[in-house]
């Protein structure tokens, strides 16, 4: 998802406004005008996405860096209903260290103000107060910096870049056991062990579920094998036993996986490298040396660990016998589709649970409770896209969840929903296909483990385990249904003129020594939404056509194009895949635009070695 401004376009940037206020500044509000003289990054983000959660990290060498010229101001546009609470906000702010102000925009004031489509955006402001740039999507930082770094020259050389202290102000930490734990398991001791997921590091907790028997990991954010006290983890999330007595960790900001001995409490690194997977990096071979992206959770399932590989929408495995790893379902694009596992699509998987027949999973992003079958075949039992979710319970084909994270699988075959932004448990059963509620007020609940005839569950946003009776009626609540808030595109019916628009880096061009060197791929929500103009294709412009009956609905589209190092003298040119993928909500009314213009970003040459 990419939209870029030229540089010298001199345009005003609009006021920064939002209901919800300002984090991170001591309570002060700010105005662009109190940030005249720096380098303002807005940057566009909701905390239920991935990509946002990617650029965050992106951006702390980008931050610390440029500290006394760049301001970055996070502008919080929430999709889900639950992420418009200012207080999920705050807790959001903490969960996953950000460390600049953010700006809580429920009534998304001023995405529409900067005219924003696509999380994550970022917008680059001059000392002056002119918007000089606009990236969408992640991979941007190192072009952004490349340009904060001429900023600062041009406007030092005119006397209008004030250097100093940013208007952050961290607050003050909570002495709680845990802080917003993701995951957790039980130990043959009875013991609990927790992914403490903002402290990065792994506790040990005692039957009670509260004393706190040993800590594992340096608690700083870092990517060190070593003895318990010298380790150390980024945002851990997911943890399965393996057969050996071992546990594998899902070492989330690492984009590693990690081997915990809980005999002794050393760790050691079982697969990835440490850097994000990218579009044509490796998706297969030797653990240690292929990059992954965002695993979430871990489950061991027909003598392989199932990676829940939120980043780029895919489940993985690895084999603990060989050290490799393999993408095991999903194309990388992003929506509910089942089918046969290279055909899948996910949307942010980012929880497991494995029965010896299935492997359930929390797909986030589409609301929806899913499976794969030993034949490798992925269906859905609860959810319909990536824009419907809600609370009702009865019959799956119309129950609604909102962006569940965690799935247990229970005795009787059912299994537990982790339904983390209603703040409740659910209960599928498959032999009667119908969707229950467990328990309510359960604050932003991740995962949940079995003990006995109760159920614990992680109260990540409550930063405890909370032991619960499972009961044998469900609490019945009252039916809620709710489409995502993001504004839509106004088109006109009928002739869709799409346009892709890709230009190589700066040294590259198209590679089209083995024929077409982009391809295209559109569908939509609902299907009936494009009359034509879906499929795949090479061209990247295209004629769509909508149905006027169908009034609104969400584009997929999803563009790839390759390029390479465009030097005669070099008989071996590096070449270079850049793909992204959009979700764009239409709304289809007489007058509207009869073009839809969307940019692919080239990654920059460098930028894989940095």
């Amino acid at each position: 998802m990419s939209d870029s401004a030229p540089r010298r376009v001199r345009v005003r940037a609009p006021e920064l406004i939002g209901r919800g206020g300002w984090l991170n500044t001591g309570d002060k509000q700010y105005s662009l005008a109190d940030l005249r003289g720096r380098i303002v990054l807005l940057d566009f983000w909701t905390f239920c996405c991935i990509n946002c959660l990617h650029v965050l990290d992106e951006l702390r060498e980008l931050e610390e860096k440029h500290r006394d010229t760049v301001v970055v101001i996070g502008v919080h546009s929430p999709k889900f209903v639950h992420e418009a609470e200012h207080g999920a906000v705050v807790d959001a702010v903490e969960r996953y260290g950000v460390g600049h102000p953010v700006l809580d925009d429920p009534e998304l004031a001023t995405w529409k103000q900067y005219a924003v489509r696509a999380w994550p955006t970022l917008v680059v402001i001059d000392p002056e107060g002119y918007v000089v740039a606009q990236h969408a999507g992640e991979g941007h930082v190192h072009a952004i910096e490349r340009l904060v770094t001429e900023l600062e020259a041009e406007h030092e050389a005119k006397g209008t870049l004030r250097r100093g202290d940013g208007p952050y102000v961290a607050p003050e930490p909570e002495p709680t056991v845990l802080r917003f734990p993701g995951k957790a398991l039980v130990l043959p001791s009875g013991h609990f062990l927790v992914s403490d997921t903002t402290r990065h590091q792994l506790v040990e907790l005692a039957a009670d579920g509260e004393s706190v028997v040993r800590r594992i990991g340096s608690g700083r954010r870092g990517f060190a094998d070593g003895p318990a006290d010298a380790a150390s983890f980024n945002e851990p999330q997911g943890l399965a036993p393996l057969p050996d007595g071992s546990v594998v960790v899902a070492d989330t900001v690492n984009h590693a996986l990690r081997r915990l001995d809980p005999a002794t409490g050393a760790v050691t690194t079982l697969a990835g490298t440490g850097r994000q997977w990218m579009q044509a990096d490796a998706t297969s071979g030797p653990a240690r040396d292929v990059n992954l992206s965002s695993p979430w959770d871990v489950a061991h399932w027909n003598g392989k660990v199932w990676i829940a590989m939120a980043g780029i929408h895919q489940l993985w495995t690895y084999d603990p016998e060989e050290g490799t790893v393999s993408v095991a379902a999903g194309t990388t694009n992003e929506d509910l589709v089942d089918g046969p596992a290279e055909e899948a699509w996910f949307a942010q998987p980012s929880g497991l649970a494995a029965t010896p027949e299935r492997l359930w999973l929390a797909d986030s992003e589409t609301s929806a409770l899913r499976w794969v079958d030993l034949d490798g075949t992925v269906r859905t039992a609860v959810g319909t896209g990536l824009f419907d979710f809600g609370h009702r319970d009865g019959a799956a084909e119309q129950a609604l969840l909102q962006h569940p994270l965690g799935v247990t699988a229970l005795p009787d075959g059912s299994v537990a929903v982790s339904d983390t932004y209603n703040h409740a448990l659910r209960r599928f059963d498959p032999a009667t296909g119908e969707v229950t509620t467990l328990a309510t007020d359960l604050r932003e609940p991740s995962d949940a483990v079995l003990v006995g005839e109760d159920i614990v569950v992680v109260e990540s946003a409550r930063h405890r385990l909370t032991r619960l009776r499972l009961p044998e009626e469900a609490v019945k609540v009252a039916s809620v249904a709710h489409r995502t808030q993001r504004a839509a595109t106004e088109v006109a019916p009928g002739a869709l003129r799409l346009d892709v628009v890709f230009q190589a880096p700066a040294g590259q061009k198209l590679d089209t020594r083995y024929g077409p060197s982009t391809r295209l791929l559109v569908s939509s929500t609902p299907p009936e939404l494009l009359a034509g103009g879906e499929g795949a294709g090479t061209d990247l412009s295209r004629t769509l056509r909508l149905d006027p009956a169908v009034g609104e609905g969400v584009l997929h589209v999803s563009a790839m194009a390759a390029s390479c190092d465009d030097a005669p003298e070099n008989a071996y040119p590096a070449c270079h895949v850049h793909q992204q993928d959009w979700g764009v909500p239409v709304r289809l009314v007489e007058g509207g635009a009869d073009r839809l213009p969307l940019v692919l970003a080239g990654m920059d040459p460098d930028q894989r070695d940095q």
